[in-house]
């Protein structure tokens, strides 16, 4: 095991989605973030679905692979009825908050970061939720609108839910720092305050060790 995921412990879990149902509600309340009920639960069936790799990942000649959210995206405005284009803006917020939620430490030193997957998830939910403010889906248009409105911090609780059994070590300051300038993360904020570094939007940063 490499020294950077040596302090993780796995657990087994019985039921997946009553782990993310009380992970989630404790990272919401660690990073101080309300949501209505019907957006947590939104959020819970997300993360049980995306944990089987067939519903996250889309089948290829090449094997299972993960497709651009940018060609997500043309698919959404190609698409030839509103329900397609609602269903390919859905696919893109959902595959977004996740990838952003659990694996913003893998994006280090990659062409597309987090900020990336924060804009277009952000964008699509947004748009979404416009599309459904009336009618039949409303409930589930507030639900895409604050998902919208509230896509960074609550990319920061699902970090925080990944990271949950990880300790942060000065090894993660780099990362923690590009994560905080790129969405303003308060939670990556937190971390270098706890690890002894005052971060500056002046592009710097002052060390307290």
């Amino acid at each position: 095991m490499s020294d950077s995921h040596s302090s993780i412990r796995v657990q087994p879990v019985a039921n997946l989605k009553e782990y993310f149902r009380d992970a989630l509600h404790g990272a919401l309340a660690t990073q101080q973030l309300s949501v209505e009920d019907q957006t947590e639960h939104y959020v819970v069936n997300l993360l049980t679905l995306f944990s089987r790799s067939e519903a996250l990942f889309e089948r290829t000649p090449e094997g299972p692979r993960l497709r651009p959210l940018v060609v997500m995206l043309s698919q959404a405005l190609e698409a030839r009825s509103a329900d397609d284009r609602n269903r390919n803006l859905q696919r893109l917020g959902d595959v977004s908050l996740f990838i952003a939620g659990f694996f913003a430490q893998s994006f280090a030193r990659k062409l597309i970061d987090i900020d990336y997957h924060i804009a277009m998830g952000g964008q699509a939910y947004g748009v979404l939720a416009e599309s459904l403010s009336r009618g039949k889906g409303r409930v589930l248009g507030n639900v895409f609108a604050e998902l919208s409105e509230k896509f960074q911090p609550m990319v920061d609780a699902l970090n925080a839910l990944a990271e949950s059994a990880y300790t942060h070590s000065d090894k993660d300051i780099l990362r923690l720092y590009e994560i905080w300038l790129k969405t303003g993360s308060r939670r990556s904020y937190a971390l270098l305050k706890r690890l002894g570094v005052d971060p500056t939007a002046a592009g710097g940063s002052q060390f307290k060790h």
